[in-house]
């Protein structure tokens, strides 16, 4: 069983502005991901939030969505409570960000099988040969995920665990673009997603 974890707390401070609810398609940004993730094959899903309406999202999916009232310690908090609320039977944890709407089904399942071939524990894409989301970790890391601290997240997880790790290409690397700014948000809209 893998738990697929959706970190949807943040501030959008480079944004200025919540960038969860830009629509895209004419769907906020964090459905689009909600939405890939019940469809994959995950077994179950957790959504860490800070503001109402992404809760109301999360619930339309019949996602289990858990409050973050300290958001501002960074995304370790968010990591903390999705693992705390994870199924005790989880045999790995899968993170993903609430910014990457090109997030689709089928890569959220090739990374799931990959994590099921692996032997060592931790799965991180990578978007032309850059890491990205979204991350496993086996179930065998939960007590190092629950020492993270700051906004590092899983970050020195993964390298101090480097002989842990596979790195898996995925071809499409519109698939691991996020959305950080409005420029880039403004590229998106108008099917510009190379230079985002």
């Amino acid at each position: 069983m893998i738990t697929g974890i959706i970190m949807a707390a943040g501030f959008s401070r480079r944004m200025k502005r919540q960038k969860l609810m830009l629509t895209l398609d004419g769907m906020p940004i964090i459905e689009r991901i909600i939405r890939a993730t019940t469809r994959s094959q995950l077994e179950e899903v957790i959504l860490v939030y800070r503001e109402d309406e992404i809760k109301k999202i999360a619930e339309k999916y019949g996602v289990k969505a858990i409050y973050n009232d300290n958001a501002e310690i960074g995304q370790s908090e968010s990591i903390k409570l999705g693992v705390h609320a994870a199924n005790e039977s989880a045999k790995g944890y899968m993170f993903l960000v609430g910014d990457q709407p090109f997030l689709e089904e089928k890569t959220i399942n090739h990374l799931i099988e990959a994590f099921h071939k692996n032997k060592h524990g931790i799965i991180v894409p990578l978007y032309n040969k850059e890491k990205g989301n979204p991350v496993i970790f086996s179930s065998k890391f939960r007590d190092k995920l629950l020492q993270t601290s700051g906004d590092t997240g899983g970050k020195n997880i993964i390298k101090e665990m480097q002989s842990n790790v596979d790195f898996i290409s995925i071809d499409n690397s519109i698939v691991g673009q996020d959305v950080d700014t409005w420029e880039a948000y403004e590229k998106i809209q108008n099917g510009d997603e190379t230079l985002c």
